[in-house]
């Protein structure tokens, strides 16, 4: 098993000052790199990464690669798919969340983070399956168990479905959604 190259925010920070030729994917969605993200950076979201990794694996070539999300695990499954293609990327410890304090970033409209809107959806889902469970028939307790066997599941397998859903959501959407192609010219 190959140990993952991380880098703390303040180390990503000085390479960058030095003037290092380092490749900063983002790889949240558009939206999330709209509201906030780290000058130069490039936007390919997880799921066009995914769609096709070859082509972003050889377009980045040999160069020294940083992969970051909000805080880390989408960059961390990122590393995955491009280490099957034969690039060693290095992953930007907690994300733009630890970088942006006290870092110049570029911040467009405010919008919550996707973990921050899975916490939310899965609390109101627990929280209403609970109240209609005392209030309307114990038997819809059983949303609230759902959901947090859910949780579990999907933590243990590393993915996040309802991040998915959400990501899909009007409010989720940029102004421009990149495409495989777009992001491949900008690297």
């Amino acid at each position: 098993m190959t140990q993952v190259l991380e880098l703390s925010p303040s180390e990503l920070a000085e390479q960058r000052d030095r003037g290092d030729d380092v490749v900063v994917l983002d790889v949240r969605s558009a939206a999330e790199f709209e509201t906030v993200h780290i000058p130069g950076s490039v936007n390919v979201p997880l799921p066009l990464l995914g769609a096709d990794p070859s082509r972003v694996a050889e377009r980045l070539g040999e160069r020294r690669v940083v992969l970051t999300c909000q805080a880390g695990p989408r960059a961390h499954q990122a590393r995955e798919r491009l280490a099957a293609e034969g690039v060693e990327a290095g992953v930007l410890a907690g994300g733009v969340s630890a970088y942006a304090p006290g870092r110049e970033v570029v911040r467009g409209a405010e919008r919550w983070a996707m973990d921050r809107q899975v916490r939310f959806t899965a609390g109101a889902l627990v929280l209403t399956g609970l109240a209609a469970g005392r209030f309307v028939s114990p038997k819809l307790r059983l949303l609230a168990g759902g959901v947090a066997g859910a949780l579990a599941g999907t933590a243990l397998a590393n993915i996040c479905p309802m991040a998915d859903l959400l990501g899909r959501m009007p409010w989720n959407r940029a102004a421009v959604e990149p495409t495989l192609e777009s992001a491949l010219e900008r690297i």
